[in-house]
């Protein structure tokens, strides 16, 4: 039995553990606000907050209920629109919403609303620019978004004078949310969390699984594992950090470590995907898709990480990422092995760190090609090099020619020039909807270039190179 808090009332249910959250929210619970889009965690459209107790408090995310599947908010609170009403007015984020005309046909606003209220129940520091990311995951086909933005301006404004000690009575007070959120740390205590199963099919926060196979996931015995104990954490030793599986996008772009530690860790990560999605996809699922543009995928391998792989007898094993990619979705795997966790070494001093994307959205969107990379110098010397690129063949691609020349190079215009040559004949880039090969092959060009002019921009210029 899957129990969990939705809205104010206790849910348990012996309904399939692969039903999704959001299938159960409108038509088990017949709270209708949670809108069906996309059912591909592009739209926004059926967001939803999750809140999971930690150390005596709830901490909330906004999540894409189309991609849940209701063991992952096992022992947890689920708030949809409705959970969010007033008794007798509209709460702040509604009512500047209403005030700027953030809303024309409706269909979108629900998920605006549970997105900014998630932004209201999690900022610490209110800013315009923090409340516009907040809502990078919600998709309006009407408005052009501006009167969106004032929306969000307002909520900010609002949310300067929150009450830091005591947040969530100080959004109750505000009418922010309502007052039974003020119960809910005693209601998720008395639910048993973790639950158990045993299937044969890994899946994590279900982001990638849900998309390519939803019509099949009835009929599948899965092992849920996004929320097992054994599998999350981050943890350092000297220059390595180790990271679990189930490990999500936004543990890594909120660890105060790796922000510390690798300059704009928090725009590239920005890069990838949407606050929705970064709250509830794992690293090790976006390894395990084998996709030749995951964007994990290629930072990793830029970061010269590998994977321990463990079975059901808790056998282990541990692969280079590089080598864990056999073929276009072929991968270095038994069927009952999962990633257990994931290393990867830190920059250090001499080493640096880049980061590349382009897709035809800025955000929210599958990259036409990414790239990844970790270099070394001494001087004038390059010591290390690790470029990794995705997008250009069918695996992600670990550009071992290209690293294996530029090491003990000069670093200047001539060693780039050639280097860049190299890299073309590791790419078999194929032409389509995101791009041609010859606009792919341009696009890996230009994106190397670009990590020297962003790293060494002292001594390498656009102008020199293109």
């Amino acid at each position: 039995m899957i129990q969990f808090i939705l809205n104010n009332r206790l849910i348990q249910t012996h309904k399939a553990a692969s039903t999704t959250l959001l299938d159960f929210i409108r038509y088990d619970e017949n709270l209708r606000g949670t809108k069906i889009g996309c059912r591909e965690g592009d739209c926004g459209a059926c967001t939803v907050l999750i809140g999971s107790l930690k150390d005596g408090k709830t901490e909330y995310m906004s999540a894409t209920s189309c991609l849940t599947p209701l063991p992952n908010v096992y022992g947890k609170h689920v708030v949809t629109v409705e959970g969010l009403n007033l008794p007798d007015k509209l709460n702040q984020v509604q009512q500047a919403m209403v005030d700027c005309s953030g809303t024309q046909c409706g269909f979108c606003t629900p998920g605006f609303v549970n997105s900014m209220n998630g932004y209201a129940l999690t900022c610490s520091e209110p800013t315009l620019e923090n409340a516009i990311s907040s809502i990078d995951g919600n998709i309006c086909r009407c408005t052009g978004y501006k009167t969106i933005e004032r929306a969000a301006a307002k909520v900010t404004e609002l949310l300067i004078h929150k009450d830091k000690n005591q947040p969530l009575s100080w959004l109750v007070d505000n009418n922010f949310i309502p007052a039974y959120f003020l119960n809910i740390v005693d209601q998720l205590s008395a639910i048993k969390i973790e639950y158990k199963t045993d299937g044969q099919i890994p899946i994590g926060g279900g982001t990638d699984l849900y998309v390519q196979k939803h019509d099949e996931l009835h009929e599948m015995d899965l092992n849920y594992l996004f929320d097992k104990s054994h599998l999350n954490g981050i943890c350092f030793d000297g220059n390595s950090c180790t990271i679990k599986s189930a490990v999500t996008v936004s543990d890594l772009i909120t660890n105060q470590t790796l922000l510390a530690t690798i300059p704009n860790w928090y725009n590239y990560l920005k890069l990838i995907s949407s606050t929705p999605i970064r709250n509830i996809g794992t690293i090790a699922g976006n390894l395990a898709n084998g996709s030749p543009i995951g964007d994990f995928t290629i930072i990793l391998l830029a970061m010269k990480a590998a994977i321990t792989l463990s079975n059901k007898a808790n056998e282990t094993r541990q692969v280079l990422l590089k080598d864990f990619y056999l073929g276009y979705k072929n991968l270095d795997k038994k069927a009952d092995e999962i990633i257990a966790e994931i290393t990867f070494e830190l920059p250090t001093n001499g080493s640096q760190f880049n980061f590349e994307k382009v897709c035809k959205r800025q955000n929210l969107d599958i990259a036409s090609v990414n790239t990844a990379c970790s270099i070394a110098t001494t001087g004038n010397t390059i010591t290390d090099a690790n470029f990794s690129m995705g997008g250009v063949g069918p695996i992600p691609k670990y550009l071992s020619k290209t690293n294996a020349f530029l090491i003990n190079k000069t670093l200047d215009v001539n060693t780039i020039l050639q280097a860049e040559q190299i890299l073309q004949t590791e790419l078999a880039p194929i032409s389509d909807a995101r791009g041609t090969e010859a606009y792919k092959r341009l696009l890996a060009r230009q994106l190397f270039f670009a990590h020297f002019i962003t790293l060494f921009p002292e001594t390498i210029k656009m102008k020199d190179l293109i």
